[in-house]
């Protein structure tokens, strides 16, 4: 075999050796040990969390178990975006009349550096009269923030800064498994029914 066919057979089968490293590289950054998909077609959005709520209670998941949870990730100083989605939140759990008691609204704020529970209850008392606030450290609010994929960054300088953040709600399980997620919204009846509908599909 000619030496130019010997070396370009050689370069083929070391670039091919690299792509599969790269990929397999990207695949375990992605899914670490633990965290490999099953096939179930579930998606890796929720997990454990320990937090403080509007009361100033430590609570964890666990302690909404038994319930559905319907997460917003917010902040109170946010000036559009936060408030209507809660507002679309409360008013789609109304709709739903007693079937909403099963479904347990939950904010919980980006911004733990204004958001003290002090401040998260003034805060959701005018919203939905079940709703729970929850804040904690900036390392907890960005664990809990990771394992829902939520994007946030401070935005701004001063006492006036804003935050960037995602803006979906997730429906969760009495389980707390994810069931599915809703994006930003200004219809309640809408939301309402993808709720029904989610949950009587759920189990």
């Amino acid at each position: 075999m000619p030496v130019s066919t010997a070396r370009k057979i050689y370069v083929t089968v070391a670039g091919v050796a690299v792509l599969l490293l790269a990929a397999l590289w990207v695949y375990l950054m992605a899914y670490p040990p633990g965290r490999q998909p099953t096939g179930t077609g579930t998606a890796l959005v929720g997990g454990p969390f320990t937090l403080v709520d509007h009361t100033g209670k430590r609570v964890t998941e666990a302690t909404f178990r038994g319930k559905y949870m319907l997460i917003f990730f917010g902040f109170t100083y946010c000036p559009d975006i936060c408030p209507t989605e809660l507002q679309v939140m409360s008013a789609a759990l109304d709709e739903l009349g007693a079937a909403g008691e099963a479904i347990q609204p939950i904010f919980i704020t980006v911004d733990p550096e204004r958001d003290s529970p002090e401040t998260m209850q003034a805060y959701v008392a005018n919203f939905h009269p079940r709703m729970v606030g929850l804040t904690g450290s900036l390392e907890e609010i960005s664990a809990v923030a990771k394992a829902y994929r939520v994007y946030f960054k401070k935005s701004g300088e001063g006492d006036a800064y804003l935050m960037d953040h995602s803006s979906i709600v997730y429906l969760m399980d009495k389980e707390g498994k994810f069931l599915k997620h809703f994006t930003y919204s200004a219809d309640a009846k809408a939301l309402a029914k993808s709720l029904s509908e989610a949950i009587e599909a759920g189990g």
